[in-house]
């Protein structure tokens, strides 16, 4: 016998809410229990959210302890340096982090099992490497450039490259559990694991007598990483030994470098587009800046992570139906747009609301960042009005055009901060990336359009479906 929300209410409600409430559940049911495409996709984008919203809550929670161990000057210094090598990290992959995501899947329908194993294998070897190697060079720049980089940078952003290929192989074993719809696998040990044990290990070198300052913090993230990524490769690599079985294995380097570079591009202007924001204001002010428009980034974090959640659950489906399934592809991609746009707004008026408390709880300084928060929940809510249009484009070999977007949308990012910052400071860049994302979305769902045929805007998606 099998739970149904559906049936459950038909039970124990009164009839006429009972039957007012029969479409709602309905749709849950078939989330939580269909066995097809759209049910599998729907459980991974709900598994995804969940995962988020907890971290969402731990990252709250540990960034407002570390702001209040630190002080806001060493805090915004770790910001700064943190949110630089994981913005690196990702880039390192160099696009393979995604690119497995839509080669895995077609090589398992075709049974190109020698393909599969040479991809799973050369792209784990390719990104450690890579990630590497621009470790090192990046340390050796680092230092060359000292006598131009303000002191109190130096010695944290070196320490931060020791962590930058861990940040880097686990976002490729994020997307080789993506691929295989392990959500849990890709998401928790970076979501939930690392931060929780990022702020384990700094209450514990604090307790033994370090300073509370952002290289303590810097050391504890360089043992978390290690640890939460060499975990997740023994279970990732022992669960994809189960299911591929041993056999010959076929390297196909070039087309994959190929393909992964422009997603390399897109995921890489995407990556600046959404920390623009702080590094330009790492830029032009000080560390106490940079740490209060983090903090008040962070505090909106639980309305972008409704959009990563979908996102992450509904890549792997778009490969599929790209592959001889066009109006499944376009009916699945107009439904994902609400799945996107109705609990970011829900979450978006939540943060307003809660927005000034949540910030004091950093520290009084904190609290200016609140009114930024009501310019900055229009870009939010903007992109997720369009729905996952990103992986759309990626997944079904449009990702030149969608590298082409966000090109142009980083370039009126950094103009827009390079323009407003020196003029209207924190409030300079809150206005630069609520217009920066407004547009991109704008021009991805244009792209969409012109490209698949398919209107991924709420409102007119909702006109297109009916």
């Amino acid at each position: 016998m099998r739970f149904s929300a559906a049936t459950t209410a038909g039970r124990f409600l009164p009839q006429r809410l009972a039957l007012r409430v029969k479409p709602l559940l309905g749709r849950i049911d078939a989330v939580l229990f269909t066995a097809d495409e759209r049910g599998e996709a729907g459980r991974m984008s709900l598994i995804a959210f969940s995962i988020r919203i907890v971290s969402a809550v731990i990252a709250f929670v540990s960034q407002v302890l570390m702001a209040r161990w630190m002080g806001s000057f060493e805090y915004g210094i770790f910001v700064l340096v943190w949110v630089t090598m994981v913005i690196v990290g990702n880039l390192a992959c160099l696009g393979f982090h995604t690119s497995v995501i839509r080669f895995i899947p077609e090589y398992r329908e075709r049974n190109m099992l020698a393909e599969l194993r040479g991809i799973v294998l050369t792209s784990r070897l390719f990104v450690l490497v890579a990630s590497t190697a621009i470790a090192g060079l990046g340390a050796l720049g680092v230092w060359l450039l000292s006598p131009f980089i303000e002191n109190y940078y130096v010695v944290p952003f070196i320490l931060g490259l020791i962590c930058m290929p861990m940040i880097a192989m686990s976002d490729l074993l994020q997307g080789l559990a993506r691929a295989n719809s392990w959500a849990l696998f890709a998401l928790a040990p970076t979501y939930l694991v690392r931060p929780v044990l990022i702020l384990a290990l700094m209450a514990l070198m604090l307790l033994v007598g370090f300073a509370p300052d952002a290289r303590t913090a810097i050391f504890a993230s360089i043992a978390a990483a290690y640890a939460t990524t060499l975990g997740q490769l023994i279970g990732v690599t022992a669960r994809m030994d189960r299911n591929i079985p041993a056999g010959p294995k076929k390297v196909h380097f070039a087309q994959w470098f190929l393909v992964s570079l422009p997603i390399f591009l897109v995921e890489g202007f995407f990556f600046l587009l959404t920390n623009a924001d702080v590094l330009m204001v790492g830029a032009y002010m000080n560390p106490n800046d940079v740490a209060v428009y983090f903090a008040t980034v962070k505090t909106l974090a639980l309305v972008h992570f409704v959009y990563f959640a979908v996102k992450a659950g509904v890549a792997q489906r778009f490969a599929q139906f790209t592959h001889g399934e066009p109006e499944k592809l376009a009916a699945f991609a107009r439904e994902t747009v609400s799945w996107t746009f109705w609990p970011s707004l829900l979450m978006a008026l939540m943060v307003l609301v809660l927005g000034e408390p949540m910030l004091a709880l950093f520290g009084p300084e904190f609290v200016a960042g609140y009114p930024l928060l009501f310019l900055l929940v229009f870009g939010v809510v903007a992109r997720a009005a369009v729905g996952p249009c990103e992986s759309l484009l990626t997944m079904s070999g449009n990702q030149n055009i969608c590298a082409a977007v966000y090109a142009m949308t980083l370039a009126f990012n950094i103009g827009l901060n390079l323009v407003l910052i020196p003029l209207f400071g924190l409030w300079g860049a809150a206005m630069a990336t609520a217009f920066a994302m407004i547009f991109e979305a704008g021009a991805l769902s244009f792209t969409v359009w012109r490209r698949l045929g398919i209107v991924m805007a709420i409102f007119l998606a909702a006109e297109g479906a009916a």
